[in-house]
C-alpha cells in the first residue's frame, strides 16, 4: 500500500535517487555497485557555482567486490558530481581500508571507523552503509548455490520477520521455527 496522499499543497525542494546493482562475476567473486545522485528542483546557488535545476549536487558510486561470504576484496569510488571539487573527492581512495572488510560481521562499524565523521564523505558513507542489505538481496536469488543443502536458511535471524521465533517462520520456514510450540 502506497502512502496516503498529502492533504495541504506542497512543493519538492530536493530528490535523491539511490540504486543498488548486484553482479554474480565469472570469477566467483560478487560486485555490488550503488550509485546516489542528488538534485534540486530550482537553481541551486553553491559557493562552487550555480547548479541548474535538476542538474546533479551530487553524482557519486562505488563498486564493491565481495566473496560469497560477503568479505569485501576490492572497493572503488567514483565522484562525478559533487559541490566541492578537490575537496569531496580527495577521500575515495581511502575507502579501500574496508577491504577484509566483512559486510554481514560488523561493517557499519568498521565503516564508522574508517570513513565516519571528517574521516570520509558523508554522502559516499551513508551510500556504502547499506551495502550489506543490497549483498543479502544479491545473495537471495543464489541461495540454493551459495550454501550448503541442510543448513539454515541464509535470510533468517537477519531481520525482525525472520527471526526463527516468528510466527512468519513457523509458517514459510516450519523446519526452523524455535518458538513456542
Amino acid at each position: 500500500m502506497p502512502l496516503p496522499p498529502t492533504d495541504l499543497p506542497r512543493q519538492r525542494l530536493h530528490a535523491r535517487r539511490i540504486s543498488y546493482d548486484g553482479w554474480q562475476r565469472d570469477d566467483g567473486l560478487f560486485d555490488i555497485e550503488a550509485r546516489l545522485v542528488d538534485t534540486k528542483d530550482r537553481d541551486f546557488p553553491l559557493p562552487s557555482g550555480l547548479r541548474v535545476a535538476g542538474e546533479p549536487i551530487h553524482d557519486i558510486s562505488a563498486r564493491v567486490t565481495i566473496d560469497r561470504h560477503c568479505v569485501v576484496r576490492a572497493i572503488e569510488t567514483c565522484s562525478d558530481r559533487i559541490p566541492y571539487p578537490g575537496g569531496c573527492d580527495d577521500v575515495g581512495p581511502d575507502y579501500a581500508k574496508l577491504v577484509g572488510a566483512n559486510l554481514l560481521h560488523g561493517f557499519r562499524k568498521v565503516l564508522h571507523e574508517v570513513a565516519g565523521d571528517v574521516r570520509g564523505c558523508t554522502h559516499l558513507t551513508e551510500l556504502i552503509a547499506f551495502l550489506p542489505t543490497a549483498a543479502v538481496q544479491t545473495f537471495a536469488g543464489l541461495q540454493r548455490d551459495v550454501e550448503p543443502h541442510g543448513k539454515k536458511p541464509f535470510q533468517l535471524d537477519r531481520c525482525h520477520a525472520l527471526e526463527t521465533s516468528t510466527e512468519t517462520v513457523r509458517r514459510y520456514y516450519p523446519k526452523w521455527y524455535r518458538g513456542a510450540a
